[in-house]
């Protein structure tokens, strides 16, 4: 092999690593993403079945319900249109009431129940989400866009 062939077999195995290792990196990077969701879009589906996601919204009044002995808690999250139930076993933020925003970090399990890893509450009395105020945005817009709809009597 002369020179000029080594060179060539040296180049496209730099050229292959490095393609190699972009793709690889792009896939791991893919994997972790967490996605944010409002309830409205878990309910209709758009959220993924098998791998973590974000939903985000105000917890529902009167429904957080905490397990005796336990750490385990369950409440409704919505964003004014829809809601849906979270199930955390964990210490909750120091913040974290009823009425007030929050975004769970979770996945489904097997009986198709959100279950949290970690629970996010908002940090001032003026702060949320930008994820949650978005969704309760649109489903504001939604609400008013169905109302005026209603009044016209047009469908």
């Amino acid at each position: 092999m002369n020179k000029r062939s080594r060179r060539k077999v040296l180049v496209l195995t730099i050229v292959f690593g490095v393609a190699t290792a972009s793709v690889l990196g792009l896939t791991a990077f893919e994997e972790n993403l967490l996605y944010f969701y409002s309830p409205t879009q878990v309910k209709t589906g758009k959220a993924p079945k098998t791998h973590a996601f974000r939903v985000g919204g105000l917890v529902v009044d009167g429904s957080v319900i905490r397990a005796p002995d336990s750490l385990m808690v369950q409440f409704d999250v919505t964003d004014n249109e829809e809601s849906m139930t979270v199930e955390y076993t964990g210490i909750l933020p120091d913040l974290f009431r009823e009425g007030q925003g929050i975004v769970a970090m979770g996945h489904f399990n097997s009986n198709g129940q959100f279950v949290a890893d970690e629970v996010l509450a908002k940090h001032d009395e003026k702060y949320m989400p930008p994820e949650v105020a978005a969704a309760l945005q649109t489903a504001e817009d939604a609400a008013k866009s169905k109302k005026s709809i209603n009044q016209t009597g047009n469908i």
